[in-house]
């Protein structure tokens, strides 16, 4: 087989509520995931053996996290599950900030799924190929579906969602990486109903004052726990044509929405003015892996 690239696309939560809370201390969650049109890059190649490069501009972040990477543990458990040899060189290019709160590690376990299972021409059983997402990460499922997509219960239960307008979508990032437990340590409060998205919106405005009756329940943890998050936010919301600011995720990364092109572009260029040493970039929100 010849090598098999996939982009490994950020996700972004556009809302993201805290519903309840497992025995088992897992916190349950109903959110709507999109994509955005920025990412890293998994290409993996014919190979004797299993090996990694990692490139790419935010790569360095990586040699401060603990453990084996998740695109190396995917491919594994990955060729355990199919039966064949884990035999691939897989380069990772790094484009998104870590610990971002926009799946980063969870989008690349991702790719890695999609681009070995093409290398390797092997088609594993849905109902085990999800469990075998799942047992990666939480967000690894809803990566692996790569469209929007409402994600509910722990990261195990996905719906699609209605059919979204176009939009465009301005990431920042204060170069700041945040834990997701650490932030739900900090979370103080009660637990929100579910809210869904079942109306589909008629344009970018109207998905907007949408989104406004929901909220990201980790917003407020996450601000007490890096106040960059709401200079973020605030840069966002100065910008002209902004439809909405929010957090995603667990942060520290938050996003602006924006119904054009030429407003995203010039909203990211006006936050570098101001923020020119922050991770800063407009992408079309996407409709299609």
């Amino acid at each position: 087989m010849p090598p098999v690239s996939v982009d490994a696309w950020a996700k972004v939560n556009l809302f993201l509520h805290v519903t309840g809370k497992r025995d088992d201390g897992y916190h349950l969650l109903d959110s709507l995931v999109v994509f955005a049109g920025i990412g890293d890059t998994v290409a993996v190649a014919p190979a004797e053996s299993l090996g990694l490069t990692v490139t790419g501009p935010t790569a360095p972040l990586l040699d401060d996290l603990d453990g084996d990477n998740i695109v190396l543990t995917a491919a594994r458990k990955l060729a355990t599950l199919c039966g064949v040899q884990a035999n691939a060189h897989i380069t990772l290019t790094k484009r998104l900030p870590v610990a971002a709160g926009i799946g980063g590690g969870s989008a690349d376990a991702a790719a890695a799924l999609r681009a070995l299972m093409t290398l390797w021409q092997v088609s594993p059983n849905t109902t085990r190929l999800h469990d075998l997402a799942l047992s990666l990460g939480a967000d690894v499922p809803v990566c692996l579906r790569g469209t929007p997509t409402r994600m509910f219960g722990i990261g195990e239960k996905l719906e699609a969602a209605p059919t979204l307008p176009p939009a465009w979508l301005v990431l920042v990032n204060p170069r700041i990486g945040l834990s997701t437990p650490a932030v739900f340590k900090a979370r103080q409060g009660c637990f929100r109903d579910a809210l869904p998205l079942t109306n589909a919106p008629r344009d970018a405005a109207d998905l907007a004052v949408q989104l406004r009756y929901r909220a990201n329940d980790l917003a407020a943890a996450a601000q007490s726990l890096v106040p960059e998050i709401t200079q973020a936010l605030d840069l966002l919301n100065n910008t002209p044509n902004c439809l909405l600011a929010r957090m995603s995720g667990s942060g520290a990364t938050c996003f602006g929405l924006y119904a054009d092109p030429a407003s995203a572009q010039a909203a990211a260029s006006q936050i570098l003015s101001h923020r020119p040493g922050w991770w800063c970039h407009a992408a079309p929100m996407l409709s299609t892996p």
